[in-house]
C-alpha cells in the first residue's frame, strides 16, 4: 500500500465539473485528489497572423498557478516580468495535446484559447490541467455548433494525461507532491482515446530506469487514461 492507501494501480479520486465559469464558451473545474485545477476556453474570431488566410484554426493554452496554490506563496510570474521556463513547457504541452485531436480546418479561421490555472497544487498539475481542458475545449466547440458557427465536430477524439512513477522500487499511477519528489523515476504520458501516444516525458531521478519498467509505466498509464476517458464522456453526455 502507498502512503495514502491506494494500490500502485489506483488514481486519486477524479472529478470534473463543467460550467464553472459564467462567461467562457467551455469551462471545467478538474480535480485529482487534491490538485485543482480551473480550465477556461474562449473563442476568439481571428488567428495568429501566421495563420490568415489559410483557412485552418488553431488552439492554444496558457498555465499558470495561483500565489497560494503551493504551501508556501510563490509571487506571481506577472510581477516578475516574465514566464518561468516550466510554465512554458507545460502551456506548450498542453497545446501541442489539444491540437492533436482536433480538425483545424473544421474549426475555420477562428481561435480556441484555453486557460489551466491551478487553484491548489498536490503533485500532476500538467496532466489534470490537460484532461480539464478537453472536457472545456469540447464545450466551447458545443457552443459552436449550436451557435451554427460550424458544420459537423472537429474534436476527432479524447485526449487525457496522467503521471506514474518508480516510488520504492515499484511502479506506481497518478503520484501526488509526496511521492512525486521522493520518486526515482517521474513520467508523464498524454494519450487519445483510441489509445495512440500523444506525447511521453519520463526522468530518471538519480537512478537509471529500465526497459521492463517503461513498459510497466505505459502499461498503467494506458489503463488509467482510458478511466479518464470514460469520465470525460460522462461529463459531456
Amino acid at each position: 500500500m502507498r502512503h495514502d492507501g491506494r494500490s500502485g494501480d489506483e488514481m486519486r479520486a477524479v472529478s470534473l465539473e463543467r460550467g464553472v465559469s459564467k462567461y467562457a464558451e467551455g469551462s471545467c473545474l478538474v480535480k485529482f485528489g487534491n490538485t485543482h485545477v480551473l480550465c477556461t476556453a474562449s473563442l476568439e474570431e481571428r488567428v495568429p497572423p501566421w495563420l490568415r488566410g489559410g483557412g485552418a484554426g488553431w488552439v492554444t493554452a496558457e498555465y499558470g498557478m495561483l500565489p497560494r496554490a503551493t504551501k508556501e506563496r510563490m509571487r506571481r510570474e506577472a510581477s516578475a516580468g516574465k514566464q518561468s521556463g516550466r510554465t512554458q513547457e507545460i502551456q506548450r504541452l498542453i497545446g501541442r495535446s489539444l491540437r492533436a485531436i482536433v480538425d483545424r480546418e473544421a474549426l475555420g479561421e477562428r481561435q480556441i484559447s484555453v486557460d489551466c490555472d491551478v487553484i491548489q497544487a498536490d503533485g500532476g498539475t500538467r496532466t489534470a490541467a490537460i484532461t480539464g481542458a478537453w472536457v472545456a475545449l469540447s464545450d466551447c466547440i458545443t457552443h459552436m455548433k449550436n451557435a451554427g458557427m460550424i458544420m459537423g465536430n472537429p474534436l476527432t477524439d479524447h485526449v487525457a494525461a496522467i503521471s506514474c512513477g518508480i516510488v520504492e522500487g515499484r511502479p506506481v499511477l497518478d503520484l501526488d507532491y509526496a511521492e512525486d519528489s521522493s520518486a526515482h523515476t517521474d513520467a508523464n504520458f498524454v494519450m487519445t482515446g483510441a489509445g495512440t501516444i500523444v506525447e511521453v516525458q519520463g526522468t530518471a531521478e538519480g537512478v537509471p530506469f529500465t526497459r521492463d519498467e517503461l513498459n510497466a509505466l505505459l502499461d498503467l498509464a494506458s489503463a488509467g487514461i482510458a478511466q479518464l476517458v470514460e469520465l470525460q464522456k460522462m461529463t459531456v453526455a
